[in-house]
């Protein structure tokens, strides 16, 4: 097989940038629910994109990228802003007593998958055009990309549970709106990939303030006289 480096790396390095993506949001699922089913959703989703890109090539181009961008950031707003407010509960939770633990949002797992397929559509619409030129190198750094996200997932897994649970929401959170808004925004103008570090820095700082903000002072519960306080009438 004749092996074209530029191709290769080429290969490699958006499926490893795209999915490096997709694998941040299925270890912050993971730390949050406890459930390897997240990784799963993720891959998933990148599985259901990037099977027909090496089945039928240039046809995955003739997806609307417009249509696919718009349903993933709707997606990511709505549950993003539905863990920011998980968050505050936390919050206000641990502040307290009485308060029932939370049931994890399986809705989140499916945002998991909408993560994967359009990171991976978005590898895909470079991956069409390495294809033709060589597809054994194109294959060789794609599958060389997927192995390098997939071996630092596994190594990181570990770490990210050992962060709290409200402060993981808020690293969900952060992480959800960061790409809802980025693919909003790629709806209409082309952004760089380095605006979703200043997008998630914004985020993470907007929903950590609002989960951590000062809860109101209790009303002051009326007194009740202890018996025999009162004289005899």
């Amino acid at each position: 097989m004749n092996i074209d480096p530029g191709i290769l790396l080429a290969a490699l390095g958006i499926t490893m940038l795209e999915l490096a993506e997709a694998a941040a949001v299925g270890l912050a699922l993971f730390a949050e629910s406890g459930r390897y089913a997240a990784f799963l959703y993720v891959a998933a989703g990148a599985a259901i994109v990037f099977a027909p890109t090496f089945l039928v090539g240039d046809f995955i181009s003739l997806l609307p990228v417009l249509l696919v961008r718009l349903v993933g950031a709707v997606l990511l707003l709505y549950f993003g802003q539905r863990l920011a407010r998980s968050a505050r509960r936390s919050v206000v939770r641990s502040r307290t007593t009485g308060f029932p633990a939370e049931a994890f949002e399986k809705g989140l797992m499916y945002t998991g998958f909408s993560v994967g397929a359009v990171e991976a559509f978005e590898a895909s619409i470079v991956l069409v055009g390495l294809i033709p030129e060589n597809l054994g190198s194109a294959a060789v750094g794609f599958v060389a990309g997927i192995a390098v996200v997939a071996v630092a997932t596994f190594v990181l897994r570990s770490q990210v549970r050992k962060i709290k649970q409200a402060n993981m929401k808020v690293v969900v959170s952060g992480l959800l709106l960061t790409f809802s808004a980025f693919w909003f925004m790629e709806a209409l103008v082309t952004a760089s990939d380095l605006l979703l570090i200043l997008l998630f820095a914004v985020f993470a700082v907007a929903v950590h303030w609002f989960a951590n903000r000062p809860t109101g002072s209790p009303a002051p519960s009326a007194e009740v006289p202890a018996a025999g306080s009162e004289a005899h009438k």
